[in-house]
């Protein structure tokens, strides 16, 4: 049955199936044809809406990011109007940006565990012109942040806080991207480990109890030593 073009439902209905599927399948695993026959359109509803593949995935995350990056500048505010200009706590920064992204995780209605391992598996394989797209929606979260970090660690070189907050984002694109490499790893499920079944609410949760610390042990961790080198 063929349904409005222009129909706002037929384009969320898109944007909803093709999140799925990217985040199953990737972007270059997932077809046209795919999306089109599990959202029940045509083609020329995604050309009509998205103009083409590519616009379609830039959409999908452009949904998620605007909210995202608009909330974490929003708690980065309220926290520095806190501070009354002093520097804040690395924790602090640490969970208003990276806190913020996990706990979509339990909200369906920001995209839920869907979502994030869609934005892990494109993190860690992204097409050039996502890399791009990324670029462009993070720059001004990513200078903010970055600049918090600054002043609340003046006594590290800034040069190794741009590595360290590199390497948070590496570890929080691989952690969310999902917990399949754990069991080719270790032969077991996370509901295996734990003893207990994990809903994406509850896996979610479980994702940032643990990954919150890791990120700021890392964050603390002792400077490099200048005579440290491998000979």
């Amino acid at each position: 049955m063929q349904e409005n073009t222009q129909n706002p439902d037929t384009r969320e209905r898109i944007l909803d199936v093709a999140e799925y599927e990217f985040m199953s399948y990737g972007y270059e695993g997932t077809s046209m044809r795919m999306i089109t026959s599990k959202a029940e359109v045509n083609l020329a509803a995604i050309n009509y809406h998205f103009g083409s593949k590519e616009g379609l995935l830039r959409e999908v995350f452009r949904r998620r990011l605007d909210w995202l990056n608009s909330e974490r500048l929003t708690v980065l505010d309220a926290l520095e109007e806190q501070a009354n200009g002093a520097p804040l706590k690395p924790s602090q920064i640490l969970e208003a940006f990276f806190g913020t992204l996990l706990r979509i995780g339990e909200d369906d209605a920001h995209g839920g565990m869907t979502f994030l391992r869609l934005l892990g598996r494109t993190l860690t394989d992204p097409s050039e012109f996502i890399r791009a797209f990324f670029a462009t929606e993070y720059t001004d979260v990513i200078e903010r942040y970055k600049l918090a970090l600054f002043r609340a660690l003046p006594d590290v070189p800034k040069a190794e806080i741009v590595w360290r907050l590199h390497f948070m984002l590496g570890a929080v694109s691989y952690a969310i991207a999902g917990t399949d490499i754990l069991k080719v790893i270790t032969g077991h499920e996370i509901s295996d480990i734990s003893g207990q079944a994990l809903d994406a609410q509850s896996e979610a949760k479980r994702l940032s109890e643990r990954l919150m610390p890791f990120l700021l042990g890392g964050l603390r961790a002792p400077l490099p030593h200048p005579s440290d080198s491998v000979s």
